[in-house]
């Protein structure tokens, strides 16, 4: 469900103003749940830790993501983890739902951070929510101690206390440092309405090559046709089971239906290549070139 602003403080009163379970009711809540398929179970259970989910979410406004959609992933958070929570474990619903608040929350926010992906594997993760604060920390207990810490042993010290490489913390300082643009943007007042769309290299295939790939296409087409017509029957019946087809006959399939041996076969095949590739030959010199 989307939240809108007026919807968002309701769900925030009612969130505030659900029960509070204790561990013998949230124990048969989730047993009615995952056993009976109770869904008044489920809501009740989810309902009482809405404002767990509220909680967990506002601790990602910092992100610049609007504050109801935060908690909306944090709501989708709160259902899978009642959805997967075992009561058999004798772990407390709201330490279990905890971790998968969390994770909902932080896939979007890094979802919606850029249109490039941030990151998505743990130690991407790791560095996306951490590493401004590890930073941070790093440089101030290097000013304490009168240290001067260049780009390198920065890097280095953060790679460190994260547990990541040297290479990721570079990676995500870099993704970090800016922020999306338009290609339609002109680069600069001097630049006469350039835009930045128009440096970037066309990658597609150019026309003229276009026109001549599709040239020496037809043009094999016909050498082929030429040359197919060159064969007999079983010949030409052979190759096209063999070669022309997407899921190609087997020569012990072919044998069987044409009352051969395989090995008889594969005599016929290699005898119709052999008089394809002559047939080929006369055709035009330039067929060499596509036979090698």
């Amino acid at each position: 469900m989307a939240f809108d602003g007026q919807a968002d403080q309701k769900f925030s009163r009612r969130a505030m103003k659900a029960e509070l379970l204790d561990a013998e009711t949230e124990a048969q809540l989730a047993y009615a749940w995952r056993d009976q398929r109770d869904e008044e179970a489920l809501h009740r259970l989810i309902t009482a830790y809405m404002r767990l989910a509220i909680s967990m979410a506002s601790k990602f406004k910092r992100y610049g993501a609007p504050m109801n959609d935060l908690i909306q992933e944090a709501n989708l958070g709160l259902m899978k983890a009642a959805e997967k929570f075992d009561p058999d474990r004798g772990v407390r619903f709201s330490t279990y739902a905890v971790w998968w608040i969390k994770a909902s929350v932080q896939d979007y926010v890094m979802r919606n951070w850029s249109m490039v992906r941030t990151g998505s594997t743990s130690a991407q993760k790791a560095l996306f929510f951490n590493m401004r604060r590890v930073q941070a920390q790093i440089e101030r207990e290097a000013a304490a101690a009168g240290e001067e810490l260049d780009g390198h042993q920065l890097k280095q010290r953060i790679a460190i206390e994260i547990g990541v490489s040297e290479n990721d913390v570079e990676t995500m300082q870099g993704r970090l440092s800016g922020s999306d643009f338009s290609l339609n943007a002109t680069q600069s007042s001097e630049d006469e309405g350039r835009e930045w769309i128009d440096t970037i290299e066309d990658t597609g295939e150019q026309a003229d090559a276009a026109v001549e790939h599709a040239h020496d296409t037809e043009q094999l087409r016909e050498w082929l046709l030429n040359a197919m017509s060159a064969l007999n029957d079983r010949e030409r019946y052979i190759v096209q089971e063999r070669k022309l087809k997407d899921d190609s006959r087997t020569l012990e399939s072919l044998g069987e239906e044409l009352g051969l041996s395989k090995e008889r076969i594969r005599q016929l095949e290699a005898a119709a290549f052999q008089k394809m590739r002559k047939n080929l030959e006369t055709q035009s010199r330039e067929v060499h070139h596509f036979l090698m």
